[in-house]
């Protein structure tokens, strides 16, 4: 079959267990690790680091945890890049399988398991994409101190419901320059509206 849609980790991981045994290389996407959490109980093959590529959104930096774990990742060879864009959270074999995830039902994401060739390439051409256009771990965290640094002060204000002004203000900040940082920080989270970014903080245990 090319494409075979399993719903959960345990499901997943009885389906794609060979794929992560056989490996060569890897390609990954996620808005975060938890996503992927199903990896760490399969049994890799010894790809070397330099042959794995990771690409994360913002929102994985602001979990030290989640943080920490990437910058070991980095240190070991394991090429990681941070991209704001919104991506298709995807693991890619060696170019010639690939899981997506999908939706959740019941609780249990779904994942798709696709071996076809020729969605394969299409899947591995807009990861290249995203690839190319997204920002070395090291440079993206210089980057984006600031608004990790702000992020939980931030949320207490949104969560307050103060207004921008006041916010500003209590924050040493310019409103201009507070506005952007609510801006950077909802799209860190992968919010479209000030109050999901609060739910979705909530969720990863910002708050």
């Amino acid at each position: 079959m090319d494409v075979a849609v399993v719903r959960g980790e345990a499901e997943l991981l009885a389906r794609a267990a060979h794929l992560f045994e056989s490996a060569g290389s890897l390609a990954c996407a996620a808005d975060d690790l938890h996503t992927w959490a199903v990896t760490r109980h399969a049994k890799h093959a010894p790809v070397g680091a330099g042959s794995i590529r990771k690409l994360y959104r913002p929102g994985v930096l602001l979990d030290p945890v989640q943080t920490q774990h990437v910058r070991e990742r980095a240190q070991l060879g394991v090429q990681v890049r941070i991209t704001p864009a919104e991506i298709n959270e995807t693991i890619i074999f060696d170019d010639r399988a690939a899981i997506l995830a999908g939706d959740r039902a019941s609780g249990e994401r779904s994942y798709s398991v696709v071996t076809r060739p020729e969605v394969v390439r299409s899947v591995t051409s807009l990861f290249d994409a995203a690839w190319r256009t997204a920002t070395e771990l090291a440079v993206f965290e210089m980057q984006f101190a600031e608004v990790r640094a702000l992020a939980p002060r931030i949320l207490d204000m949104l969560a307050s419901g103060c207004k921008d002004e006041s916010a500003a203000r209590t924050l040493g900040l310019g409103l201009r320059t507070y506005r952007r940082r609510v801006a950077e920080l909802m799209n860190a989270l992968g919010a479209e509206s000030r109050f999901q970014a609060g739910v979705r903080a909530r969720e990863l245990g910002l708050v």
